[in-house]
């Protein structure tokens, strides 16, 4: 059960913090690193950290690779994301989320330093409440289905310049790093989400599908980045009672950036906002093993078709790892010897039983 409840809670592993924009190299999504989809128990008290690394030095115009016309050498961020998730009622699960970028950088063509632009600090922070509408049991299945609306808080910087010396007056004059380089895009945005899950407990085995829409807002400097859409297929089963494997195919879209008209009678950007938003199709694989409370995951994101507007980075390597770790913060925790059910844990006995809820078989907690 520690296994099948892990698959739901990394679903989203994909993703990164990176925002439709020119020269993300990276996923649309604000939502970082194992987003806890499925609701926990009453109670129930889950921390959850991973590391994110993404590098890409491939460009595309349309669909067709085009690395004649890529304009810098290389992209890449290294992100550690954490998350604080509660069991308010048997329905409802809040969490916190967030994380801190220990770089992004964008390496100028030929390695030029004039052009290279690299940061680090926090990302946005993520409140993330999600509800369970279905969760219909039998002695063969598991059925669920949980929504959430989620907001974002812009707390990273957005803004970010860096300084080049005139080589003839010797001034210091200033240029606004790119968007990839960027902790944040500066806007309040809200996330939707979906998760519809069928498990088959005797077989170990689970197909489920999400979908995330984000609304992107607009920011401080006149720019609103493109919405993000994101649909997946999943299919996972569960070995040796520990070992849990799944195998996820997502579909992804991100719109165009947009600008404020009146941001062009002051500034023009950086960037070109003609070059961005995508469409993308990933093949991830992924894998978890559980120790008693805590539980170690990885998952491996594979392009298999990329469709970007003008010319921009493509996706190219992506993997995550990480670990999650879950206690039960009150009486709901079961005692030594008691029976209960493993789908309806409030549901106990001293003998052994079926659950009314769900018909499964209870199961004997372990002594100390």
């Amino acid at each position: 059960m520690k296994v099948s409840f892990l698959i739901l809670s990394v679903v989203l592993l994909y993703s990164s913090q990176l925002s439709a924009q020119c020269c993300s190299g990276g996923s649309g999504s604000p939502i970082a690193g194992g987003t806890s989809q499925a609701v926990l128990q009453k109670s129930q008290l889950e921390l959850n950290t991973n590391i994110q690394f993404i590098q890409s030095n491939v460009f595309y115009t349309g669909s067709n690779r085009d690395d004649a016309n890529k304009y810098f050498d290389q992209y890449h961020s290294l992100y550690q994301y954490f998350r604080v998730a509660y069991g308010v009622t048997p329905e409802l699960t809040m969490s916190v989320e967030g994380g801190n970028y220990f770089y992004k950088e964008e390496v100028g063509l030929n390695a030029d330093p004039e052009k290279t632009y690299k940061s680090s600090g926090f990302g946005d922070l993520i409140i993330f409440p999600r509800y369970k509408i279905l969760n219909y049991c039998t002695g063969k299945s598991t059925n669920e289905i949980t929504v959430g609306l989620g907001f974002k808080i812009p707390v990273g910087s957005y803004n970010d310049s860096t300084g080049r010396i005139e080589p003839f007056s010797g001034d210091t004059y200033y240029i606004t790093n790119p968007q990839s380089v960027q902790m944040s895009s500066g806007s309040q945005d809200l996330i939707f989400y979906a998760l519809m899950h069928r498990g088959f407990t005797k077989q170990k085995f689970r197909v489920f599908a999400n979908m995330l829409y984000v609304k992107k807002g607009w920011n401080p400097l006149g720019a609103k980045l493109g919405d993000f859409a994101s649909v997946g297929l999943f299919a996972g089963k569960t070995f040796f009672k520990s070992l849990g494997t799944t195998l996820q195919l997502r579909y992804e879209w991100v719109d165009k950036m947009k600008l404020n008209q009146d941001i062009l009678l002051y500034d023009y950007p950086s960037y070109d906002p003609e070059a961005t938003g995508y469409k993308k199709v990933f093949l991830s694989p992924q894998m978890s093993y559980s120790i008693k409370n805590v539980s170690f995951y990885g998952l491996l994101d594979i392009p298999v078709y990329q469709n970007l507007t003008k010319t921009q980075v493509g996706s190219q390597y992506q993997f995550t790892v990480g670990l999650t770790y879950k206690l039960m913060t009150s009486s709901n925790k079961v005692k030594a010897g008691d029976y209960y059910c493993p789908m309806h844990p409030e549901v106990k006995s001293v003998v052994p039983a079926k659950c009314h809820k769900c018909g499964m078989d209870l199961v004997k907690g372990k002594n100390k």
